[in-house]
């Protein structure tokens, strides 16, 4: 008689409810850190008694829940996960000093083109300053020249 009244009950409970408390249950367990049912949506509707087709056409609001409880959940580091942390960490790095190295390259070769460009106009005034300007011939004082002496 007492299945009966514990049937009665379950069933006077909405689903929502039914699955909100078989929410707050695994959260539970999770959190005591037992040997829990894994935090699923088959897990919760197995505990509440609910089909999954009538938790994600029905209940949004209680699968946003268990998504939420999911992305909390601490996961225990595998050495494969800490390998391709790693990996990721690394390869960030590298992305990042090769926009540095990009960025010093141009930052030289707009240098290069700037002091180029200078040394061209230079050489350019200095042979206009050749063609236009005679030639003098100037004695040196107190030297004496070959041959004279």
């Amino acid at each position: 008689m007492a299945e009966a009244t514990n049937s009665d009950s379950s069933s006077k409970r909405s689903a929502r409810e039914r699955l909100q408390e078989a929410l707050l249950e695994l959260n539970r367990h999770r959190a005591a850190g037992g040997s829990a049912p894994a935090l699923t949506a088959k897990a919760l509707c197995e505990l509440a008694g609910v089909s999954r087709n009538a938790l994600y056409r029905y209940h949004p609001a209680v699968l946003h829940e268990l998504h939420k409880l999911q992305r909390r959940r601490p996961r225990e580091p595998s050495p494969a996960r800490q390998d391709r942390q790693r990996l990721r960490n690394d390869n960030e790095n590298l992305r990042h000093q090769a926009t540095k190295l990009a960025a010093l390259v141009d930052h030289y070769f707009a240098a290069w083109q700037e002091a180029s460009t200078q040394l061209a106009r230079r050489e350019r005034e200095l042979a206009e300053l050749r063609r236009n300007t005679p030639a003098k011939v100037v004695a040196i004082r107190g030297q004496t020249t070959r041959g004279s002496g």
